[in-house]
């Protein structure tokens, strides 16, 4: 049996934030001064093609909304 869900969610955002904080230092990215991931997650179940469809088309058209996004640090 694998790990609950939960315990890789905060593994992934632990490893990510620790990168992202080696990054800054070696200047490789930007200094980001609000939180780097939201606090909980929204957890669902997919229940059919439909809805597996949608949620594909949700993930790969949302990015194109980043230009205008409130969370952009152009935006701010």
């Amino acid at each position: 049996m694998g790990l609950p869900l939960p315990t890789v969610i905060q593994w992934f955002k632990t490893m990510t934030t620790n990168e992202y904080i080696r990054g800054v230092h070696l200047k490789l990215y930007p200094p980001f001064d609000k939180k780097l991931w939201m606090r909980n997650y929204y957890e669902r179940i997919i229940r059919d093609e439909k809805e597996l469809d949608e949620i594909r088309r949700y993930i790969r058209n949302n990015p194109l909304n980043w230009e205008g996004d409130e969370e952009n640090p152009l935006n701010l």
